[in-house]
């Protein structure tokens, strides 16, 4: 329950989020085998490390599995927006707020990689 400024009790808003449901929940298995890929490649680049292949492979590699993590990290941070940072909306208040800020400095955190 929430206090209005005429003191009112009003029932607040109960989202997903109060029962740490995240915004990810649905595509969890995806992402998972998402994830999975991006370590084979991750292990790829180490055997071809291993084997003495070429740099510019390598580095083309490199790119794949940069562009495969970024792609997921933007996937993430769209589900983040449209679950976490939707549900502080609903409650308003500080904790939209603090839910815009953190989505902020992760979008900051993204730009500089």
């Amino acid at each position: 329950m929430t206090t209005t400024e005429a003191g009112a009790e009003v029932p607040s808003a109960e989202t997903d989020h109060d029962h740490g449901v995240h915004g990810y929940h649905k595509q969890k298995d995806e992402h998972l085998k998402r994830l999975r890929r991006i370590e084979g490649q991750i292990r790829g680049l180490q055997r071809m490390v291993d084997e003495d292949v070429y740099c510019i492979d390598i580095l083309t590699q490199v790119s794949a599995s940069t562009k495969a993590l970024q792609s997921f990290a933007l996937q993430l941070l769209e589900e983040h927006l449209r679950h976490c940072v939707a549900d502080a909306a609903v409650k308003g208040g500080e904790e939209i707020d603090a839910k815009v800020e953190e989505a902020t400095k992760a979008i900051g955190r993204l730009l500089r990689t």
